[in-house]
């Protein structure tokens, strides 16, 4: 009874619904009512391996962590939450360089505005996180941008706007509204112009709290690895409207119900469309762009988005969720 809703990873709420992560396992019911991006995370490695130029391939950092704990030290790699997606992405991009991120490399948690200080003081090799701090540990040359998450999946769904199902079913239309508002400020976020006006915004101690210079770049699809790689305009730059980043499609949550029983976070029989079900209101998204009279051409007409391709060759049908488990060689599960 305490907070009503939040900005959270998409997986969250299916955890906290299915009492995976809460006090004494005791679920919690939450219903995401919109997305609210696309894409725009990243992983940074340490300036210990800047040599390497570490990218989308991370089978040279295998060699590199292997080389370290055979020397007696730890190797670490950090994320914000167990079964969340920067956990997931990370998790993804080691096992597809054949790191198993179980066995070869240890996960911690850090909170997101803690990932820099805990990178410059050795705590980790590797953390995977939001912006700004990717951007601020190559602005304080501590590390450098192996890449960013879009170019692991393209537009893959990243942040959720969820509440719990009790405060939805008592207060329907003020559910409605907070969508609708949400999607008015995505519209507004997504123009190019109005780009450096947020960056400023969620620069202010009440916000995020970094520097302006830290966030202005990356908010605009600028992007600077660190390594002398530079890409104006990314394609792979976060998306807060355009193709259909705010839609919650139900094909997006079954796959991160299904990485988390490939990590073992979830059981393998798990029941995941029957919460789904539950915890997808994509009715209410819909309701919400009614109201706001969105052209029909902004308002998907199925609850997939179809096959998903990964930048390593797997594909995910949300048809078959099985052969795409199936097709992975690292995992946890049996």
């Amino acid at each position: 009874n305490g907070i009503d809703g939040a900005h959270i990873l998409t997986p969250m709420p299916y955890l906290i619904s299915a009492g995976i992560v809460t006090p004494n396992n005791q679920p919690v019911a939450m219903s995401i009512l919109a997305r609210l991006n696309l894409s725009g995370q990243c992983i940074s490695v340490g300036e210990e391996y800047r040599d390497l130029k570490i990218g989308l391939d991370s089978t040279p950092f295998k060699a590199a962590l292997e080389a370290k704990k055979a020397s007696g030290k730890k190797v670490s790699a950090a994320m914000t939450f167990p079964g969340g997606t920067h956990d997931l992405w990370m998790r993804y991009w080691l096992a597809a360089g054949g790191i198993d991120p179980n066995a070869d490399i240890n996960t911690i948690v850090v909170p997101p505005a803690q990932m820099v200080a805990n990178m410059k003081v050795g705590s980790m090799d590797t953390f995977c996180v939001c912006e700004p701090w990717n951007a601020q540990l190559i602005n304080q040359k501590i590390g450098y941008t192996a890449n960013t998450t879009g170019e692991l999946w393209h537009n893959h769904p990243e942040k959720a706007f969820a509440l719990r199902s009790d405060y939805v079913a008592a207060n329907p239309n003020a559910a409605k509204a907070l969508t609708m508002a949400i999607m008015e400020a995505q519209q507004f976020c997504e123009k190019p112009e109005n780009k450096e006006e947020v960056a400023k915004i969620c620069s202010q101690r009440k916000w995020i709290g970094a520097p302006y210079k830290d966030i202005v770049d990356r908010m605009k699809g600028n992007f600077a690895y660190g390594t002398g790689k530079v890409i104006e305009n990314h394609p792979e730059q976060m998306r807060y409207w355009d193709d259909h980043a705010s839609y919650p499609f139900q094909s997006h949550d079954l796959w991160f119900l299904t990485e988390n029983k490939r990590w073992g976070y979830l059981p393998a029989d798990f029941d995941s469309q029957a919460l789904i079900a539950k915890v997808n209101r994509e009715d209410i998204w819909r309701a919400a762009a009614g109201e706001l009279n969105l052209p029909a051409e902004l308002i998907p007409t199925s609850t997939s988005r179809g096959v998903e391709k990964f930048f390593d060759g797997k594909v995910f049908d949300p048809e078959n969720p099985q052969a795409y488990l199936d097709s992975l060689t690292i995992k946890a599960m049996a």
